[in-house]
């Protein structure tokens, strides 16, 4: 009777596990991994044979064939093995050992004896639908009723590699794509105020921290920010000391987007894409319009990681993958798998979120993806290494700066962490809980790995900050300035970066750059075109010649270069702004013809008959030569600061140069009827000169007016005096 009972109890105990499994979700293994394993084995009672699944310390719990994945319409890659002993914790010779399929099906598979070592192998080929599959395997006989375990399989189609495969990059591309669409939408929201903030950050290192860390959270790009960084510095605009404070701000900035993620609102996904996508196609959004277009990123970004996760799902049970799986506890390995993988896809926060999937799925532990973030925070830092290559010295210290800070922050923390990520687990949600299960980690690995980031980034600002000047000093040592030959300059642009096209707003900024940097070269133009006159030097017109064929060539790489941008998807501002751009930059193209094409022709002229302008004449065209240059200047220094102020007072100041020289006209004409000798000899070549003078004054005077135009909310209108 007691027999008969234990046998019942036995079978019961199978019928829960049959129960327990048959509720998981679709296509889940009953047992998610190896390392989560709960032991089936049902023992005897005291005194009664037992039954186990084998295992050898030296191969891993894949000894006995548990939790192994086969394909359909195969045999099992290795047999299930079994142990059995006696009363006597022998082991059982000859004992016959059933097997039996429970689960999806229930049928009888076959039996196997044990040997000389109590152990009993089986082999069977599985059915041709992918399905978890439950086995029991059964004493049987006289050697002993009742001692039973049970093995858990994953069957699945011969493809179904390839289909993670597919699902893995493709949700990849989804996650990577919404986090360029909400990148790109707050950054078109509000590109052109952030350069503003950014380029009027001063030398008290806390301010700089500060602005960093909130051009970053706004935009979603610690890169972003390093590369306006390298611009400014390479445009002169703010010192290299400067932008070490806005670095390690941005660090900061960059960890939001991982919290962020960290919230895992997944099943919300679908519902943010169709609120996002209906604001977006909205025919008079306005700025609900770059409100739903972050949202749809937010919404893809989500979609992206549910698909990644899903496709992921199989290499919970897969034990090749979870071997591979274990050398991630390896750090260096580990560093060095980060860093690489997060510098090709330019996104540290895009690599975490892979880490944060595998996390979900109990593939990494918080020790595992401590070494990875590290990695990914070294690996970011390669995008603004390529945006300072074939820059000036003083930018590519602004990449050498961010890359030094990094790396600094991983030699500090890589001895310590299993310490770090007991830090981490003690101020998370879960109070120190250890995940155990993948429940728990799913819920808890994704903020703790999210915490680890922040911590590190903002120890690592608090630990350098105080240290940024000494920092400076060092980089400048390490990349000293030396002169550079200005032969490499003159015919190719220096700060437009093709790469940077899919960002207008950042691409706008490198184009004003290149056209501030052009309008030093013609206002250098202007100062030095009344030379000739004075010095009658021939070689002073070449000169001339050549530089104005160095504006022509940038004023072309210029124009392609907003054009490029102009086919973007740009913001309403950011549209005037292109059209602002390649106004300006025509503008001062046509000066510099005005100088090549007209005045230079007129110095020659008075070269070769050798005379000289009346010593009226010559201050009338000395002090109109300063007047023009002056309204150049205002013209660079309100397109600088985009200064409605400004333009209004070179508006009122063009009306008085106007005004001046028609008045030095009326006093040449009287020159002339008085029959001064210089004057008359002169007239022809004086009087076209003060008109080139006043097509300049006025060239530089409708960039100012095209200002006012655009502030105004309109076009810029095609401004030719």
């Amino acid at each position: 009777m007691n027999k008969q009972l234990r046998v019942r109890t036995a079978w019961l105990a199978a019928a829960c596990v049959l129960l327990i499994s048959g509720t998981s979700r679709a296509g889940d293994p009953p047992v998610l991994s190896s390392a989560l394993h709960t032991d089936t084995t049902v023992p005897a009672t005291k005194g009664e044979p037992t039954l186990e699944t084998f295992r050898d310390a030296a191969r891993g719990r894949a000894a006995g064939g548990d939790n192994q994945t086969a394909l359909t319409g195969r045999a099992l890659p290795a047999p299930l093995v079994v142990v059995a002993t006696g009363p006597d914790g022998k082991p059982l010779v000859g004992a016959l050992v059933q097997f039996r399929l429970v689960a999806p099906q229930d049928h009888a598979l076959g039996e196997a004896t044990t040997g000389t070592d109590g152990r009993a192998a089986f082999n069977f080929a599985t059915g041709e639908s992918p399905a978890p599959y439950t086995v029991l395997a059964r004493l049987h006989g006289e050697a002993g009723i009742g001692a039973e375990t049970v093995f858990h399989l994953q069957v699945r189609r011969p493809a179904w590699a390839m289909f993670l495969l597919f699902g893995l990059f493709g949700g990849m591309g989804l996650f990577l794509y919404g986090m360029t669409i909400m990148s790109n939408a707050l950054q078109r929201s509000a590109g052109r105020r952030l350069r503003t903030i950014l380029s009027a950050v001063t030398a008290n290192r806390f301010i700089g921290l500060a602005v960093g860390a909130f051009v970053t959270m706004l935009i979603q790009s610690s890169s972003a920010t390093t590369v306006m960084l390298v611009s400014f510095v390479q445009a002169g605009l703010i010192s290299f000391s400067q932008t070490l404070g806005v670095i390690l701000g941005a660090d900061i900035g960059t960890t939001i987007t991982v919290q962020l993620i960290a919230f895992n609102l997944t099943d919300y996904a679908l519902l943010v894409v169709a609120i996002g996508f209906t604001m977006r196609v909205l025919p008079r959004g306005g700025r609900l319009v770059s409100i739903g277009e972050i949202l749809l990123g937010c919404g893809i970004l989500f979609f992206g990681m549910q698909v990644m996760s899903d496709a992921m799902h199989p290499l919970r049970s897969y034990q090749p993958f979870l071997d591979q799986v274990l050398r991630l506890e390896n750090p260096i390995l580990s560093i060095l798998l980060g860093t690489a993988f997060s510098a090709a896809i330019h996104s540290s926060a895009a690599f975490i979120g892979i880490v944060m999937v595998l996390a979900q799925q109990g593939l990494l532990s918080l020790e595992a993806a401590i070494p990875l973030l590290l990695g990914a925070n070294v690996g970011t830092c390669i995008t603004a290494v390529m945006a300072s290559l074939g820059t000036s010295r003083p930018a590519r210290r602004v990449a050498a700066a961010h890359t030094g800070f990094k790396i600094l922050g991983v030699l500090l923390l890589v001895g310590w962490i299993p310490t770090f990520a007991a830090l981490v687990r003690s101020i998370s949600p879960g109070h120190g809980n250890l995940a155990t299960d993948p429940e728990t980690m799913a819920r808890l690995l994704p903020r703790q790995i999210a915490n680890a980031h922040t911590i590190f980034n903002v120890a690592l600002a608090v630990i350098c900050l105080p240290f940024t000047g000494v920092a400076a000093r060092l980089v400048t040592r390490l990349l000293p300035d030396k002169p550079e030959s200005e032969k490499e300059w003159t015919l190719r642009a220096r700060h437009l970066d093709q790469d940077m096209v899919r960002v207008p707003a950042l691409a706008l900024n490198l184009a004003k750059v290149e056209i501030l940097s052009v309008g030093d070269r013609v206002r250098s133009m202007a100062q030095d075109c009344l030379k000739p006159f004075v010095d009658h030097d021939p070689a002073l017109l070449a000169d001339l010649h050549r530089r104005e064929e160095e504006v022509d060539a940038l004023e072309e790489q210029i124009t392609a270069y907003l054009v490029e941008i102009g086919r973007q998807k740009l913001s309403g501002e950011q549209l005037r702004e292109v059209y602002l751009m390649l106004h300006v930059v025509k503008q001062f193209e046509h000066i510099a013809d005005v100088v090549d094409k007209q005045i230079t022709p007129l110095a020659l002229k008075m070269i070769d008959r050798g005379s000289e302008f009346s010593a009226s004449g010559r201050e009338e065209v000395a002090t109109y030569h300063v007047k023009m240059c002056k309204q150049m200047s205002r013209a660079l220094d309100t397109f600088l600061e985009n200064s409605l102020e400004k333009a209004q007072h070179m508006r009122s100041k063009q009306a008085n140069y106007l005004a001046l020289e028609d008045a030095y006209r009326q006093s040449h004409f009287e020159r002339v009827h008085d029959a001064v000798a210089e004057s008359v000899a002169t007239s022809e070549i004086h009087l076209e000169l003060m008109d080139c003078f006043r097509q300049m004054s006025s060239a530089s005077t409708n960039i100012g007016r095209a200002i006012m135009t655009m502030n105004s909310g309109g076009m810029v209108p095609d401004l030719d005096d």
